[in-house]
C-alpha cells in the first residue's frame, strides 16, 4: 500500500514538471521532454499516454530534418492551461476602477447591470418551460440554470418560504470591491422569479455561501437542489413555532 501510493505521487510530481515544460515551451517531443526529466523516453510517453487520456495534452506531427519518420509533438490542451489561473480579474478590476474614477459610481452600475443582463437572458430561456406563479418551482429552476452558469446553486424550503445559495461566485474577487455586481445580479433573480428577493450573505463579502431569500406562498412546496436531492424538511424550531404560535406548552 504504502509503495503504491508513493508511486502515485511521484506520477503526480512527474506529470506536474511535464505541464510545467510544456508550458514554457508550447510543445515538445517525448525525447526532449525526457532529457529534461531526466528519465527515459519509454517512461516519458507512459506519463504522457496517460495525460492525453484525461486531456491534458494533445498531439501534432511534426516534420523532421532529415528523411526519418515524422516525430509526435505534444502540447498542452486549453482545459490543461486553464489551470494555471490568469490575471482576467486584475483587468477587470483596473477596467472597473477606471470607470469610476472618471466616470463614476453611476457608470460602474450601468455597467453591472449590461453585463449581468446576458445572464438574465440566458436564465429566462432556461425557466420558460416552468409553467407556473409559484416562486419556490421558479427558484428551483433558476438555480439548476444559474448552476450552469458555474454558480453551483441549489434551491430548499424554509419556514418563510424559500432561498437559493449559490456555493460559487465567478467574479467574487471584483465584486469584493464593486458589490454594484451582486446587486445587479439580485435585481435579476427577483425579475426572474417575479418576487422581491433579499440577499442575505455574499461570498465577496467573505461568506461562505451567497444567500438569497426568496418569500413564498403559504404552505410552500418543496423545493429541490440542482443536484437533486429531493424535498428539503422545514427546520424542526420553525415548525414548532407555527404549529404553536402563542408559544404555550
Amino acid at each position: 500500500m504504502v509503495t503504491r501510493a508513493t508511486s502515485h505521487s511521484t506520477d503526480g510530481d512527474t506529470r506536474r514538471r511535464v505541464t510545467r515544460l510544456l508550458l514554457e515551451r508550447g510543445h515538445a517531443t517525448a525525447a526532449d521532454l525526457a532529457r529534461d526529466l531526466g528519465i527515459t523516453a519509454t517512461a516519458t510517453r507512459r506519463h504522457l499516454d496517460a495525460m492525453e487520456a484525461e486531456g491534458q495534452v494533445e498531439t501534432r506531427v511534426v516534420k523532421t530534418a532529415g528523411r526519418g519518420r515524422p516525430a509526435r509533438s505534444y502540447q498542452l490542451t486549453p482545459a490543461a492551461r486553464t489551470s494555471f489561473g490568469h490575471t482576467y480579474d486584475d483587468l477587470a478590476m483596473e477596467a472597473l476602477r477606471w470607470i469610476r474614477r472618471f466616470e463614476g459610481e453611476g457608470a460602474v452600475s450601468g455597467f453591472a447591470a449590461e453585463q449581468v443582463a446576458r445572464l438574465e437572458a440566458r436564465c429566462r430561456a432556461a425557466m420558460d418551460a416552468v409553467d407556473s406563479d409559484d416562486p419556490m418551482a421558479r427558484a428551483q429552476a433558476l438555480a439548476t440554470a444559474m448552476s450552469s452558469e458555474g454558480y453551483a446553486a441549489t434551491a430548499s424550503v424554509i419556514a418563510s418560504g424559500g432561498q437559493i445559495c449559490q456555493h460559487h461566485c465567478p467574479v467574487a474577487g471584483v465584486a469584493a470591491e464593486f458589490p454594484q455586481l451582486c446587486e445587479a445580479e439580485t435585481r435579476v433573480m427577483s425579475r426572474l422569479l417575479g418576487v422581491h428577493v433579499q440577499r442575505l450573505a455574499t461570498i465577496a463579502n467573505g461568506d461562505g455561501v451567497c444567500t438569497t431569500h426568496v418569500p413564498g406562498k403559504s404552505g410552500p412546496r418543496a423545493a429541490h437542489g440542482a443536484g437533486g436531492r429531493g424535498p428539503v424538511p422545514l427546520p424542526a424550531p420553525e415548525r414548532a413555532q407555527t404549529d404553536n404560535p402563542t408559544g404555550r406548552r
